[in-house]
């Protein structure tokens, strides 16, 4: 069974089992210095910081979106030098309702890396429950050898294959951003508004509690379902601003049950930055 959450009490009884790395992955997309600075500023003890703009993106081009995959073997290296094994339990966490962790999970899966959770309720959760922190750096490990990138767990398609789906569709795209973002109303991040022809909304937020935990299973399970209004859960590409938001939806309808659906990783950031693609707007 896929793994896909953690809670707070879960992770601090393991947290002084050598086989677990837990990952600090905070973020804001508006100020990219903010995730350190909460990380000097306090962690989980043993957290080890990523930063999703540096470590976890490849260099941007222009056409390849914000947030570009980087090459498998790469992330592999860089799991490496953490010291992650195909044994290590991998749990990641951030202060944003799980966004964030949510896109290291499903890189790791890419990976082919099973063994990964996200904190249920992220750092927020951590600190509710009186948890320690500290303000120390992770102790140096032992590199090992750079994680040779498996059988993907996660798939993953590109631009070319959901322009082709436009006119031909064998999926649906979910675009995980904002509903304004959505209708195209508003655009924050990126030079064009709108969405995809033909996606369907379903702003990550709502996968989430008032305290900012998941909703339970049988909650996503329902409301995905009737999202999907009987689609198949392996022809659905999740879709977002950058690549990021859209693994919330994929985690939220893996702990549904509703297992086997894929990446679009360029997302909108890379859709727009070709005129030549369509773009839809409104409902």
């Amino acid at each position: 069974m896929t793994m896909t959450l953690i809670s707070a009490a879960d992770l601090a009884a393991r947290l002084d089992t050598p086989d677990v790395r837990v990952f600090d992955v905070r973020h804001d997309l508006t100020n990219h210095a903010a995730g350190r600075q909460a990380y000097d500023a306090g962690h989980i003890p043993g957290a080890r910081y990523l930063d999703h703009e540096t470590e976890l993106a490849a260099p941007r081009t222009g056409k390849n979106g914000r947030h570009p995959l980087p090459a498998r073997a790469e992330f592999g290296a860089l799991m490496a030098a953490h010291g992650v094994t195909p044994q290590t339990l991998v749990v990641a966490y951030d202060g944003s309702g799980g966004m964030y962790a949510a896109h290291l999970w499903w890189m790791l899966r890419w990976l082919g890396h099973d063994r990964v959770a996200v904190l249920d309720g992220g750092w927020q959760a951590w600190v509710a429950a009186g948890l320690p922190t500290t303000t120390e750096a992770a102790a140096p490990v032992q590199a090992g050898k750079p994680v040779e990138p498996g059988p993907s767990l996660a798939g993953a398609v590109d631009a070319n294959a959901v322009l082709a789906n436009i006119a031909q569709p064998s999926f649906t795209v979910i675009d995980a951003r904002a509903a304004n973002r959505y209708r195209g109303e508003v655009e924050p991040m990126d030079p064009v508004a709108g969405h995809i022809p033909g996606a369907l909304n379903r702003p990550n937020g709502e996968n989430l509690q008032a305290d900012g935990r998941f909703k339970s299973a049988d909650q996503l399970r329902a409301e995905f379902s009737g999202l999907l209004d009987g689609r198949d859960p392996a022809a659905i590409v999740h879709q977002c601003g950058s690549g990021i938001t859209a693994c919330h939806n994929l985690l939220s309808m893996e702990i549904a049950g509703l297992t086997g659906s894929r990446l679009y990783p360029g997302s909108w950031s890379e859709w727009c930055s070709d005129s030549s693609r369509p773009v839809a707007k409104g409902a």
